[in-house]
């Protein structure tokens, strides 16, 4: 074993198939060692840090994440920009020279015109990207129309090229990755989570970028947002995993991980396909002439598949109709084979299962990764619809953590009846009293501690009475239909609307306006979404890491509002008497920017600029959660966090008071705590971190 945690592969071929040697003498087996070879850094105003030694193949040309990044000028020559950025150089330079007042609305413009320029450019340059007919069963089935040759198949073609530019395939060589440092996990796992936040902000910009041209006359071409992201993600280079095949677990990938469409499944590199369920090295790219599988999905979609979790019976791929109905015999060939010489070789494969899951956006269907199987024995069988197929049967792996589909299932329990999933711990079943949309469950099986309890619950912040009288007031849009671009409330949030039709902060912003009690707009109003309060259910409990924590029973999609960062609101002059009495100050200016990463399309647009507007003054007030909190108060500290704070207003106009709300900035499966960047650590909360 290497000490980079780098295992070589097996070269399947001369340990299984060579004679035997005819002397005494000991061969050690061959081994195929792979290239690694380390990326270009991306040009950027800040070069990241290296990955750990050995591990450069992994690391795409993402910009440095928080903690990997040292203030040294780039080497590397500038590349050429793409179309976007060519059109929109004239633009940029403008909007830059002159960001305030009536350049507000440029932007919005600048940055509409260079996301679906950009898109068009591609459209151009390598074809259209290719949908099939929409299907009843699987909105994924029409993702990408499959190629005719059947060794190809794991090429991962997102947009079919049409005489232009072409990218490479996927490299054959395999590496399994061991024995990581943790701080070589925490890299990986950010370099993950930064990955999916680019695709999921992209597939938002592009969500809210067709309901925009929806409310317009003009005719617009509507493309599925996730095929748009993997698109413009593989033309920037930020595709994972591409220059190996990697064997087991994907580094920063953890068990439990869910993903709502298979092209991100693809863009991670955790499945390279997105049709197939079988993902493989086809032989004609092995090195000794056979297909080797790396990792399957199991969604049902075949009538004698048969899955118990720990125990799979997994049908192989080929002679189904549209109808998913089996027509025809099945041959040992491509996936097949290779699901055959992966059990041969005894190569582990990656499960991933597909099912449907309330609180889905994909058509009800989720994919979550279950860790890996070993394929013991497959047979030729006659199906139930009376035709030879191919099955394989896959055991799990021991000493993994649990399954993400059962912890999911087991939460979908939990909220229909929890005393009988667990009949002890439960302290009491709503801690808010009835206060939010949902119950708050509190939970503590590990002590007799029972703190919460102690506390009023307290829904919304409360502001001191000037807030509502020192600001102007009675303005509001008279959209009685509900607001669209262009209204007043647009107008005030630099002429676009903060979410999408399904509540999604697009991206992150200085602060946000939200229709308010002068607004003319019903309560069904998209630009009513915090104020609505929690759409989720809770649960507070009690955990040896970090001592009281917050975690979900649903699942909660990216950019989706959690809850309000709820106190009492004091002045500069107020906090500072009450915190000589010791109790608990919460500083909402001390929490981490984190709104800043949610939506940040830099990486994408070499010219794209964060938000500057609406913009708020520094904050000068203290929140006191020492007698009335709400369940945020429990949520403990992470520097990789899954929510992050963003200011709102809406039931004044007072930016110096604005309400502290907490967006989602990745997707989180049930069960999972959830946790905040506090920035500046406050002995007085006496949080604790975690680590993701």
């Amino acid at each position: 074993m290497e000490s980079n945690g780098i295992l070589p592969f097996q070269n399947l071929e001369l340990s299984l198939y060579l004679p035997p040697p005819t002397t005494t003498t000991t061969t050690a087996t061959t081994l195929i060692t792979p290239k690694i070879e380390p990326k270009p850094e991306p040009v950027d105003e800040f070069t990241r840090v290296s990955p750990p030694p050995g591990f450069e193949f992994l690391a795409p040309s993402l910009g440095p994440p928080p903690g990997f990044e040292i203030p040294i000028p780039s080497p590397a020559p500038a590349p050429a920009p793409p179309p976007a950025a060519t059109a929109s150089a004239t633009a940029t330079a403008t909007a830059k020279s002159n960001p305030s007042g009536g350049d507000v609305l440029s932007h919005l413009h600048r940055l509409s015109k260079m996301f679906n320029d950009a898109f068009a450019a591609q459209l151009q340059e390598y074809g259209d990207v290719a949908v099939l007919p929409d299907s009843d069963t699987d909105t994924d089935s029409r993702a990408i129309v499959t190629v005719p040759n059947p060794e190809t198949q794991v090429s991962d073609a997102v947009v079919t090229p049409r005489g232009g530019r072409k990218y490479p395939s996927r490299s054959s060589e395999m590496v399994r990755v061991t024995d990581l440092k943790p701080e070589d996990r925490l890299f990986f796992r950010d370099l993950i989570r930064r990955t999916r936040m680019l695709f999921d902000s992209l597939r938002a910009f592009s969500v809210a970028e067709d309901e925009r041209h929806a409310d317009s006359a003009a005719p617009y071409r509507r493309t599925r947002g996730d095929l748009k992201a993997s698109a413009f993600m593989r033309h920037g280079g930020q595709w994972l995993n591409r220059d190996k095949r990697i064997v087991g677990d994907i580094p920063g990938i953890s068990v439990g991980d869910v993903f709502f469409f298979r092209m991100e499944l693809v863009v991670v590199g955790m499945h390279g396909h997105p049709q197939a369920g079988i993902d493989y090295v086809p032989a004609s790219q092995s090195s000794n002439g056979d297909p080797i599988a790396t990792s399957i999905i199991v969604s049902g979609g075949y009538e004698d598949d048969e899955d118990a979790g720990d125990v799979i019976v997994y049908t192989g791929h080929g002679g189904q109709d549209k109808n998913n109905r089996q027509f025809t015999h099945q041959k040992l060939e491509c996936g097949n084979l290779a699901m055959e010489r992966s059990m041969n070789y005894g190569v582990e494969v990656r499960v991933i299962r597909g099912f449907k899951y309330e609180g889905s956006i994909n058509n009800g269907k989720v994919y979550v990764y279950d860790g890996l199987y070993r394929i013991i024995e497959t047979w030729f069988d006659v199906g139930r619809s009376g035709f030879g197929v191919f099955k394989f049967k896959l055991v799990r792996i021991e000493n993994q953590a649990e399954m993400g589909s059962a912890v999911m299932k087991f939460a979908a329990k939990l909220r229909l009846n929890p005393l009988e999933v667990r009949p002890r711990g439960y302290l009491t079943f709503d801690l808010s009293n009835k206060n939010e949309n949902f119950p708050v469950f509190l939970f503590n099986d590990i002590d007799r501690d029972h703190e919460p309890l102690d506390y009023e619950y307290l829904k919304t912040t409360i502001f001191p009475p000037h807030v509502y009288t020192s600001a102007s007031s009675g303005n509001g849009c008279e959209c009685f239909g509900g607001c669209s671009y262009g209204c007043f409330c647009a107008m005030k949030n630099g002429g676009e609307l903060a979410y999408d039709s399904h509540g999604i902060l697009v991206r992150g912003k200085p602060l946000v306006f939200e229709c308010g009690p002068h607004c003319r707009c019903p309560p069904t109003c998209k630009n009513r979404v915090s104020q609505k309060g929690v759409k989720n259910r809770f649960e507070v409990f009690r955990s040896n890491e970090t001592g009281w924590g917050v975690r979900s029973l649903d699942l909660i999609q990216a950019g989706s509002f959690i809850c309000e960062y709820a106190g009492i609101v004091l002045t500069r002059e107020q906090a500072e008497l009450v915190s000589m009495n010791g109790d608990n100050l919460v500083h909402p200016s001390r929490f981490a920017e984190r709104w800043k990463e949610w939506g940040d399309l830099s990486q994408i647009f070499s010219d794209y600029v964060l938000p500057a507007h609406p913009s708020v003054p520094p904050l000068d007030f203290a929140m006191d959660v020492s007698r009335f909190r709400n369940l945020a108060c429990y949520m403990s500290h992470s520097s990789s966090p899954n929510v992050f704070v963003q200011y709102v207003l809406f039931d004044h106009n007072n930016v110096y008071f604005p309400h502290l709300m907490l967006f989602a900035m990745e997707n989180i499966p049930p069960m999972r705590e959830i946790s905040v960047d506090y920035g500046v650590a406050d002995e007085l909360m006496g949080k604790m971190a975690i680590c993701n």
